[in-house]
C-alpha cells in the first residue's frame, strides 16, 4: 500500500520461505495479520504461507514475498539482482 518494491528470493521452494534471522532483518517478510486477509484468485496469483515465527508471509505464485531493508522510499530498487538471489517481483 506504501508502494514500496517487492522481491522474490531465488533460495526458497514454491510455499516455504528460507529467509529467516538476520537475513529477515535485512529482508523482512510482506506479512498479514491472518491467512484470510489475501484472497487467492486466478488473476492475482496471491497467497500465503505460514513462517517458522506463525506469521504469514503473502506470496506470488506460491514464492515468499519480501521488502528490502536499504529502499527507502516508494520505486527503490536497490536489491534487484543482489547476490544473484534477489529479484524484483514481475506481475
Amino acid at each position: 500500500p506504501t508502494g514500496m518494491t517487492l522481491y522474490i528470493f531465488a533460495k526458497d521452494d514454491l510455499g516455504k520461505s528460507s529467509c529467516e534471522g538476520n537475513c529477515a532483518v535485512n529482508w523482512p517478510p510482506l506479512t498479514v495479520a491472518s491467512p484470510g486477509v489475501i484472497r487467492v484468485t486466478t488473476k492475482n496469483n496471491l497467497g500465503t504461507i505460514k513462517r517458522e515465527d506463525n506469521s504469514f508471509q503473502v506470496t506470488y505464485n506460491g514464492l515468499p514475498l519480501y521488502y528490502y531493508r536499504a529502499d527507502s522510499k516508494a520505486g527503490d530498487v536497490l536489491g534487484n539482482k543482489m547476490g544473484d538471489a534477489w529479484f524484483v517481483i514481475k506481475p
